[in-house]
């Protein structure tokens, strides 16, 4: 089996972008998951994305193919053996984190270096997990991958410069700026708005205003792209949710304890965009339903 030079491990929403994001600028890249088929599935997802960027004409037919065969789906993560740089995006869990990275150690050849895309967990953590921690580093990029422009490049206590270079080189590439974190719990995307994101939703379990209005005066009064009940819903509520509990964890602050109506719609399987249901309702392509509809679901589940 031919080894790759860029492999991404995870072929959920993050992966998927990153992916796609990587086959733009022309690299080459594996996407791995358990299987063969969620590999390939992730690839159709990306696909489809792809495909209602042609319908907005912002890509060509000729750009999806060419991108297209730039990644490869895969199980195997021998393919990383000769890998320059590996991408973990998968469940933020601290455990399956450290065991991969376990793993990919063991596979990666020493030049390699290993970059987590967690959002609230330890990258030293994750890091003691191998030999190699100096060539760890976090590179937290946010969803849509390949529509905004940041990525937040974390330092583990053992990253060394080397490896941070690489890591501003690889955004550079990608045409996305950096912002330099030192590492801690929430680093400065995720810390600050899921405190944003709960509040939102604590006013609306309240019934000071409804979905639709709290939405409506972030995005009007503050000048906000997109509200915060309906970018938890693209998030994915499950891992909004996962991210606050973490923080809760690490900081034994309360601001971070998930709002009790968020807890209501991941457990009645409402995760937002990628399930048709969350704060608001979507069409199976993504596109929030009828004015009539919004916030029905977050409605009832708030009585």
């Amino acid at each position: 089996m031919a080894k790759a030079k860029i492999v991404i491990v995870g072929a959920g929403v993050m992966g998927q972008g990153l992916a796609e994001a990587i086959a733009t600028t022309g690299q080459e890249v594996t996407l791995v998951d358990r299987t063969t088929k969620v590999a390939e599935k992730g690839i159709k997802k990306i696909s489809e994305a792809m495909d209602r960027e042609i319908s907005r004409w912002g890509l060509t037919k000729a750009d999806k193919r060419a991108n297209l065969s730039r990644i490869h789906p895969s199980s195997d993560l021998s393919v990383a053996e000769d890998a320059e740089i590996v991408f973990e995006a998968i469940h933020e869990d601290l455990e399956k984190k450290r065991a991969l990275f376990e793993k990919l150690d063991s596979i990666c050849n020493q030049d390699a270096i290993l970059v987590t895309n967690t959002g609230t967990i330890s990258v030293s953590e994750i890091a003691s997990a191998t030999i190699r921690p100096h060539k760890v580093i976090g590179m937290h990029f946010l969803n849509p991958v390949t529509k905004i422009p940041l990525v937040e490049i974390v330092k583990g206590l053992k990253t060394d410069e080397a490896t941070f270079q690489r890591a501003v080189a690889f955004a550079n590439l990608l045409d996305k700026k950096h912002i330099t974190v030192t590492e801690y719990p929430g680093y400065v995307t995720t810390r600050i708005i899921v405190v944003m994101l709960n509040e939102a939703m604590h006013v609306l379990m309240e019934g000071v205003a409804s979905a639709e209005d709290i939405d409506d005066a972030m995005k009007l009064g503050f000048g906000f792209n997109i509200g915060p009940l309906a970018l938890a819903d693209m998030m994915g509520l499950d891992v909004v949710m996962s991210w606050m509990e973490n923080l809760l964890r690490e900081l034994s602050d309360h601001k971070y304890n998930p709002c009790p109506v968020l807890r209501k719609l991941v457990r009645a399987g409402h995760l937002g965009v990628k399930t048709g249901k969350g704060f608001f309702e979507y069409d199976a392509e993504g596109n929030r339903i009828s004015e009539f509809r919004n916030g029905r679901v977050a409605a009832e589940v708030t009585k």
